[in-house]
């Protein structure tokens, strides 16, 4: 992890609330010049602190009502097993995320559909087909209390002032 100072981490905080602001804005927001936030957006960017701009787009909105989470169990734990699923599970674009775990299942998947029976039809017609899956088990979105969005900075913020 690259040494972040406070005003980095504004800088991070100011981008996780509005990833479209002008330079100038930030400028403002962390206390700095238009051109040094240009430069710390630069050198966190190529550190890979920064990996890119997304809108955030409510997916509701575009007609994808089903989230889930699915827990996938391997038949076996080959590594070229694992491989072959990592690399399939990456083509199927409901798929948003993808994490190998411990415990009980290998993978857990958080995948969107536009309803139930297009869910229905993701699992059978191809999750459960791909080659080494033994078990899957789905967990089906009531509400998100919480959805994914800012990460904690806390953390950052306590040690560049520390090092200060």
């Amino acid at each position: 992890m690259p040494d972040l100072d406070i005003y980095d981490v504004r800088l991070l905080a100011a981008l996780q609330a509005d990833g479209r602001a002008s330079n100038a804005t930030l400028a403002e927001a962390v206390h700095l010049s238009p051109s040094q936030v240009s430069r710390r957006l630069a050198r966190l960017e190529a550190a890979g602190v920064v990996s890119g701009y997304r809108p955030v787009i409510d997916r509701k909105a575009i007609g994808l009502g089903v989230m889930a989470f699915t827990s996938v169990s391997l038949e076996r734990h080959a590594e070229s097993r694992s491989a072959d699923f990592e690399r399939a599970i990456r083509a199927i674009p409901e798929v948003l995320e993808c994490h190998a775990l411990t415990g009980e299942a290998d993978y857990i998947l958080c995948i969107v559909a536009a309803d139930l029976e297009a869910f229905s039809q993701l699992l059978l017609h191809r999750l459960m087909r791909l080659p080494g899956v033994r078990a899957v088990h789905s967990n089906i979105v009531l509400e998100s209390i919480k959805p994914a969005a800012l990460l904690p900075l806390g953390h950052l913020q306590h040690a560049a002032q520390r090092r200060r």
